[in-house]
């Protein structure tokens, strides 16, 4: 059986590529913070779903869960490094602790988790994907630590992809743009609320601009990452693969024209 690991699995982008992967013939070890939504995607996998509450950039945590799924189902053939927070600021505004706090989640748990598994995915062949975003590549107006967490967890799958490649593994991220997620709905209820609107016209007042003018659904960033795990995506590695509905294709001051 090929086993996969999906950091950040209780929710959103996670808890749908979970249920993407199962349905492909993965296990699946759910990896996150809070046990009652990973308890709950578990019981929607059946046998196919592994509980493993932690936090992804403790060492310990990581390298518990990568034990776990190995033995349970022989081997790692996927890790899916999702797990991140929104949490950010302008840079004057922004403390250093909570920086740290961003970086911690969105990008030390990457690495933490990559080196935890890459030794049983060198043995299977197998692949990585980190969840990136749109923010890695387009500058945010207050989202200092985000943005740069980002930008920097696109760079370290072009290291892995560089350094691992000769020996079978391969390392790609996604990056999405807005994704209807319960993080996501959060931020436009605020967005909504500076604006006198509710969330769906939030939504469409973020998407003004936007080529396919709305957000994401979960399913669809989780189809994409279940193409670049898949032998569809054998050559494809070191990819930044835009999930965005043509966000990053947008010149804002090109709509001064329309």
């Amino acid at each position: 059986m090929r086993g996969a690991i999906v950091t950040g699995a209780g929710t959103g982008i996670g808890r749908a590529t979970a249920l993407a992967l199962a349905g492909d013939g993965y296990a699946v070890g759910l990896v996150g913070r809070r046990r009652e939504p990973l308890e709950e995607v578990a019981r929607t996998l059946g046998d196919a779903g592994l509980v493993l509450q932690g936090d992804a950039s403790d060492p310990n945590a990581a390298a518990e869960a990568v034990e776990q799924v190995a033995a349970a189902t022989g081997g790692l053939d996927l890790l899916v490094n999702n797990a991140g927070i929104g949490t950010s600021g302008p840079l004057l505004e922004e403390s250093l602790e909570s920086w740290e706090r961003t970086l911690g989640a969105n990008l030390t748990s990457a690495f933490v988790m990559t080196q935890a598994a890459l030794p049983h995915l060198l043995e299977r062949r197998g692949s990585i994907v980190n969840v990136a975003s749109v923010s890695a590549v387009r500058a945010g107006p207050g989202w200092t630590s985000y943005c740069v967490s980002k930008a920097a967890l696109v760079m370290l799958t072009k290291c892995v992809a560089a350094d691992y490649g000769r020996q079978g593994v391969r390392a790609n991220a996604v990056c999405p743009g807005w994704v209807r997620t319960p993080m996501a709905d959060e931020d436009m209820d605020a967005v909504a609320a500076a604006h006198g609107l509710d969330r769906e016209g939030a939504y469409e007042r973020a998407h003004a601009l936007h080529p396919l003018g709305r957000p994401a659904v979960p399913e669809e960033v989780a189809a994409t990452i279940l193409f670049l795990a898949s032998p569809a995506a054998a050559y494809v590695t070191g990819a930044e693969l835009m999930v965005d509905g043509g966000t990053s294709v947008v010149d804002p001051s090109a709509h001064a024209f329309r």
